[in-house]
């Protein structure tokens, strides 16, 4: 047989996969809508397959449930924390990018692609989004404003980097930066450390992003999460030093021009 005459097979380009992580506990009331706001379309366009997966602290409603029913991947943490979910998530997660979100329709799902473009072409590990450039009325009390611009002003004088928004918990990562790091935190103080890890030993930059009125009841305990996070942004001074798993070299790490970023959203 003259093999010349067989059909020529197309090399196809391997296809980049994304893992969308998403802690739930009793939230059954925007667990549907926040995976249907998931732009799955769009990131296929971008070359993309996708997974979600929904970390659940024993959860004592329907969203495990809906999120099953759903197609997602659902995992049962029976150890408590915000932290711990995700910690969790980016364990059984198989994604090259993990993208994180909570399950109340806060977040702004459907900027998800233009964030990855942004990772992409300026070469970063870390991208956290701002809540309050663009905060829908409503969204959030002066209170826990207060409280936030509060703390992320510390983390700022502790650590010397530049965050405007400490609790955000919208973040686009790269497997190699999530694999190299050491996260101590099972608490909502898992969001400060994880910034100042990426802010200090890797390419981060903080986004412009948006932020909705919650979907379901408010989980956080407003005064007592908030002073856990005060105390343990004092505390992780002492435990930065085992942040980084590998011997990373501080004189490769470019310094980013927020003020020059095309991606302002």
């Amino acid at each position: 047989m003259d093999i010349s005459k067989l059909p020529q097979l197309i090399p196809t380009k391997p296809q980049k996969f994304v893992s969308i992580i998403i802690p739930t506990l009793n939230e059954e009331d925007g667990i549907e809508k926040t995976i249907r706001s998931i732009p799955k379309k769009r990131l296929s366009e971008l070359g993309y397959n996708s997974e979600i997966i929904i970390v659940d602290g024993k959860s004592t409603d329907l969203t495990r449930e809906i999120a099953e029913r759903m197609g997602t991947r659902v995992i049962l943490e029976k150890r408590r924390g915000y932290g711990r979910a995700f910690k969790t998530g980016f364990n059984e997660a198989k994604g090259d990018i993990l993208v994180t979100l909570d399950a109340d329709l806060t977040y702004p799902a459907e900027l998800i692609p233009e964030y990855i473009q942004a990772l992409n072409e300026k070469g970063l590990d870390f991208i956290t989004t701002n809540r309050f450039s663009k905060m829908q009325n409503g969204a959030m009390d002066a209170y826990h404003r207060f409280g936030n611009d509060l703390l992320s002003l510390i983390m700022r004088l502790l650590y010397s980097i530049e965050v405007r928004d400490s609790q955000s918990g919208m973040w686009i990562m790269s497997r190699n930066f999530i694999q190299n790091i050491n996260i101590v935190s099972d608490g909502f103080s898992m969001s400060e450390e994880i910034k100042i890890i990426a802010f200090t030993f890797f390419k981060a930059l903080e986004l412009d992003g948006r932020y909705y009125k919650r979907v379901g009841k408010v989980k956080l305990a407003t005064f007592g999460d908030g002073w856990r996070n005060l105390k343990y942004l004092f505390r992780y001074r002492s435990l930065i030093k085992g942040a980084v798993k590998l011997p990373l070299d501080l004189n490769q790490k470019e310094s980013i021009d927020v003020d020059a970023d095309p991606y302002v959203i």
